[in-house]
């Protein structure tokens, strides 16, 4: 159990309840203050070039690679200052496009159709790629956390997924993720180059994912990712700062892309967020 547990600290229930809620209420405004900087404007301008793709194809984008974030075309990413690497397989997806013909009808009159089109393309995810020269990295409003005392939540939170019959697994992952849930396997993935403050935070993460039902149901995972990624990493900033360390580096920027910087949104979740915050805080 941490030493610098909310517990030890001498703070009643009470006190860590306000305490929780400060702590939330501070998402908004931090994610106000991140809405009108350049930064988030130039994250902006390159999320801006993705599609907004169908369900049947985030299906197979998830299918091929669980990890993805953001995809694209071998030119569209060129584009965009980045390479797709050599020897990268690429992610199979449909297009829509449509084809005009003309036909004769019984009359013999011309009549003018369009034929619908489902090509298959290829794309491939930011973690393929690699910037090219003295490109301007704008594809992430997110800092890595850096430090070694990770306040004995690691163990902590280790030991509650394992007697809950979850396995734990380390090993390096591919691009900016740090970590998921595989709710078919029973077993959580982690980064193994994470810091300990960052393994951490990533810990309350995907445990918060598991306590909100988001891995019940993979279907609603992927109809209802923003809202759900949006949830746990709330749980983690409130978790981490109650055990006392500051994820907001991190934690507001990948709130405020999920959350596409609507506050509405991050306080509609406020009692689930504080529930599950609460939960996980008592087991550290």
């Amino acid at each position: 159990m941490s030493t610098t547990s909310t517990h030890r600290a001498g703070l009643s229930a009470d006190e860590q309840k306000a305490r929780a809620e400060a702590l939330h209420n501070s998402i908004s405004e931090q994610v106000e203050q991140l809405k009108n900087s350049e930064k988030w404007r130039a994250f902006l301008d390159f999320a801006s070039a993705f599609h907004a793709y169908s369900l049947n194809n985030l299906l197979l984008i998830l299918a091929q690679k669980p990890d993805a974030t953001q995809v694209a075309g071998f030119r569209k990413w060129q584009k965009l200052g980045r390479q797709v690497r050599k020897g990268e397989t690429g992610i199979r997806i449909f297009g829509y496009s449509t084809k005009k013909v003309t036909d004769e009808d019984d009359t013999g009159e011309e009549q003018e159709r369009r034929i619908v089109r489902y090509p298959i393309l290829t794309v491939f995810d930011i973690s393929q790629t690699d910037p090219l020269d003295e490109a301007e990295n704008t594809s992430s409003i997110t800092q890595q956390l850096t430090g070694t005392d990770d306040h004995g939540l690691i163990n902590a939170l280790i030991d509650y997924l394992l007697a809950e019959g979850w396995s734990i697994h380390y090993r390096p992952l591919p691009g900016s993720r740090n970590g998921y849930t595989d709710p078919h396997a029973r077993a959580v993935v982690l980064d193994d180059r994470l810091s300990a403050v960052h393994t951490a935070k990533t810990l309350i993460h995907e445990a918060a994912h598991i306590l909100l039902g988001h891995t019940s149901d993979p279907l609603d995972y992927v109809s209802h990712r923003g809202v759900m990624e949006v949830e746990a990493e709330s749980v983690a900033y409130i978790v981490a700062g109650l055990a006392g360390f500051d994820t907001s580096a991190y934690s507001i920027g990948y709130i405020t892309g999920w959350a596409n910087a609507d506050t509405d949104l991050i306080k509609s979740t406020a009692a689930r967020v504080l529930q599950s915050s609460h939960r996980i805080a008592e087991l550290v």
